[in-house]
């Protein structure tokens, strides 16, 4: 790095990130005061992801000198996934019925048709802007935009593969990739704290996600006991044992089917999500959690398992936002320009639909992070809204990487069409 940041050892990043959360849950418990009117504008959990956005901006800690992305991504998500669907209603889940899925094409639509139309919109004020010819073309760099934010990094490798970006310009788009997504998300989570209200707007029925939510929090009334070493211990044993068998089953079948399946195995392939181990362990990780939501491991819930699956959950936001600088949005502002139209568009599309079949904002802001955001951040989503949810960002997020390939593909036939128009 031409510039390292002040703090690279990780056990120091460590203590500051926590600090952060320390400080948003202090003072977002106060009842009186300046700091109860502030969380009543901004959701706590919008400062643990812009107060380690902060501290990567001041060149204080950095993303790219941190391992605890990588382990809260790959220890402590699947470990949430799985303590927070301990107690999960499958059925109660699909009597969601279909909106979750109508709003996540919705979102999958607005992704494929949002990077056309913004080369145009742009094409009209900064030509220049969305140009180049060859491996250099604008619209070849913008493919790996729209595999990414349908499906995820694997889909967004496949575009670089298959549309043959020149590498050496790739690190731009790669900077769009996390300025846009991640503005994108912070508008997310601070319409949390609107939720009744955008409700209201929306005229949205969201009477079934209440049902789910009550009926999993009465549940976990009816169990709650003081939770014991033993429980807490117990706990953790489920967890990261899960986690473990999660690791173990995804590098196994991602190594198997590329092994053995040449459409897998080649970057340039739709297939090719499916050789992630990462789309792999997800999905061991919430089949677990799903399988022991029907044995006596269920009552774990009442000794406070989803409450240690959101401690998870709120580390790996800290370190989500410790990947946001906030100063890059000035590096490049053409092509972050075309990112921002193009996200415009995906998120108006969203509110569009979701006011014709009066959506409730849970579906509108899950529906759009499974596309843009994945795996790893829907479940973070969902689960802002209640525990019990996490689950729905996860399922959702599984059609983003089998869609994502061939969402971006279109898109990516579209942009070129726009371009040379």
């Amino acid at each position: 790095m031409d510039n390292p940041p002040i703090f690279t050892n990780d056990a120091i990043v460590l203590g500051l990130l926590m600090l952060a959360l320390g400080f948003v849950f202090l003072t977002s418990s106060k009842k009186t005061g300046f700091w109860y009117k502030f969380y009543k504008v901004v959701p706590a959990l919008l400062m643990c992801y812009l107060i380690p956005a902060i501290l990567n901006s001041l060149n204080l800690i950095s993303d790219e000198t941190s391992q605890l992305y990588f382990v809260a991504s790959r220890y402590m998500l699947p470990a949430s996934l799985v303590l927070m669907t301990l107690s999960i209603d499958l059925k109660a889940i699909f009597n969601l019925g279909p909106k979750a899925l109508i709003m996540f094409f919705t979102g999958t639509i607005g992704i494929i048709i949002g990077g056309p139309l913004a080369i145009l919109l742009i094409s009209i004020f900064s030509p220049e802007t969305v140009g180049g010819v060859g491996p250099d073309a604008v619209w070849r760099g913008l493919a790996t935009l729209a595999g990414s934010w349908i499906g995820g990094g694997a889909n967004q490798a496949a575009m670089l593969e298959i549309f043959e970006y020149n590498p050496d310009l790739y690190g731009g788009m790669v900077l769009v990739d996390i300025v846009v997504a991640n503005i994108w998300m912070a508008i997310l989570l601070m319409g949390i704290g609107k939720t009744e209200g955008i409700d209201r707007w929306l005229r949205a029925d969201n009477s079934a996600i209440t049902q789910l939510k009550h009926k999993v929090t009465a549940y976990a009334e009816s169990v709650t006991r003081n939770p014991s070493l033993a429980d807490l211990i117990i706990m953790l044993a489920i967890a990261f044992g899960a986690v473990g068998l999660a690791h173990w089953g995804a590098n196994g079948i991602s190594e198997w089917l590329a092994s053995n399946f040449e459409a897998v195995n080649d970057s340039k392939s739709a297939l090719s999500s499916f050789s992630s181990s990462f789309f792999w362990m997800i999905t061991i990780a919430t089949a677990v959690g799903i399988l022991l939501s029907f044995t006596k491991a269920k009552e774990y819930e009442g000794a406070g398992a989803s409450k240690i699956g959101s401690v998870f959950i709120y580390f790996l936001v800290a370190t989500i936002g410790m990947k946001m600088d906030l100063t890059m949005v000035f590096d490049n502002p053409g092509l972050i320009a075309i990112g921002l139209v193009w996200m415009s568009i995906h998120a108006g599309l969203l509110i569009l639909v979701a006011k014709l079949i009066k959506a409730p904002y849970f579906f509108l802001a899950v529906g759009s992070q499974a596309n843009v955001g994945g795996a790893a951040s829907a479940p973070v989503v969902a689960a802002a809204f209640h525990p019990s949810l996490a689950t729905v960002g996860v399922l959702l997020a599984v059609f983003g990487y089998v869609v994502g390939t061939y969402g971006a593909i279109l898109s990516t036939i579209l942009m070129q069409m726009a371009s040379a128009g």
